[in-house]
């Protein structure tokens, strides 16, 4: 996240490679969006549009490292009901079967991406499912978070105080609890048969599904009702997550072990947070974004030790406008990608 060398300026081969960002332009505002995982489409990423329609549009997009462009392919771009609040691609790591894009909105809905002859590239709809039983319409969802440890199950969050465990493989419903008092703005896996989620009644809670009767809650807002819009599991220590308070410049790091106290709180943001993402490859790094336009990585390996004037980051990026989304890619380590307006930016970390 250093200065950019333009890849468009002239330069040798060499130069254009070692570029650190590419910048994509939608024709839309850009509000969801995820990177492959799988390792041949290591370069992809799927963005959403925030449209005040009914139609929105989902384009998958990929980097082609050789020249520093991001393209679209037409064949892949897709009408979407409503905006979608999170998207997600489903791993096959062995390669062998058409990528799945998971997505949410009013519904969850899992598409299937068939490219592997280009001149026949597609999206097809492969399921759409719905948790409300009783009727034909459901609670919007507000998030979702897919299992890696059980690649079966996909956890979302609705609006109607609800979570709800998938099984993606029969189409069922596993599970269905009420989480919160209020709505829930955000679920995240942290194992097998374990997840937590966050509210607008300003908790975090931890379940297991072993347990469905009960939960624990890890955090509260300090000021009461004050809702938790975002919550990050670190996948690499499961001993720690992170959540964002609504309209706030602070991101909150819980150790479960030691519920209801931060462990730190990182305070260096000049406003809102809007994003979090742990590092897929290090236990002690995440990268937050926010309306003050800025990307920050910070190294935590020091938390639970007192720092005077409290943690700083480490590196630091200000892109053109506020960042309403970050996703840090899991093939791909060194790359972060963030969303502002109707930009899509890589960033080479």
């Amino acid at each position: 996240m250093g200065a950019s060398s333009d890849p468009t300026q002239d330069g040798s081969d060499e130069q254009q490679k070692r570029s650190e960002i590419y910048t994509y332009e939608a024709p839309w505002h850009i509000y969801a969006m995820n990177w492959s995982v799988r390792r041949d489409k290591k370069y992809r990423l799927a963005i959403a549009s925030l449209l005040e329609q009914y139609p929105n549009r989902v384009e998958i997009v990929q980097l082609d490292d050789t020249n520093g462009q991001i393209k679209s392919d037409p064949n892949l771009s897709f009408e979407h009901p409503y905006p979608p609040t999170k998207a997600i691609f489903i791993p096959d790591k062995d390669c062998q079967r058409p990528d799945l894009l998971a997505t949410s909105s009013d519904f969850l809905r899992i598409w299937r991406i068939s490219d592997s002859d280009e001149s026949q590239s597609r999206v097809e709809l492969k399921s759409l499912l719905n948790g409300n039983k009783n009727s034909e319409y459901c609670g919007p969802l507000t998030s979702f978070d897919w299992n890696e440890a059980e690649p079966k199950r996909i956890g979302t969050s609705s609006i109607d105080t609800t979570c709800t465990i998938w099984d993606i493989e029969k189409e069922t419903v596993d599970t269905q609890l009420i989480a919160h008092d209020k709505e829930v703005y955000d679920i995240a896996w942290g194992g097998v048969g374990v997840f937590a989620s966050v509210s607008a009644d300003g908790s975090v809670r931890v379940f297991d599904l072993r347990d469905k009767e009960h939960s624990t809650i890890i955090y509260e807002s300090s000021e009461p009702d004050t809702p938790l819009v975002r919550l990050g599991w670190n996948k690499q220590d499961p001993r720690y997550m992170a959540t964002i308070i609504m309209d706030s410049a602070k991101v909150v790091v819980l150790d479960i072990r030691f519920p209801t106290l931060p462990v730190v709180e990182l305070q260096r943001h000049q406003a809102s947070v809007n994003a979090i993402a742990w590092a897929p490859h290090s236990s002690c790094h995440i990268c937050t974004a926010g309306d003050d336009s800025q990307a920050l990585i910070w190294d935590l390996s020091s938390m639970g030790q007192p720092v005077e004037g409290g943690l700083d980051p480490i590196l630091a990026y200000t892109a053109g406008a506020e960042i309403e989304q970050l996703q840090w890619s899991s093939s791909q380590p060194d790359w972060v990608a963030i969303a502002f307006s109707s930009k899509l930016q890589i960033l080479r970390v």
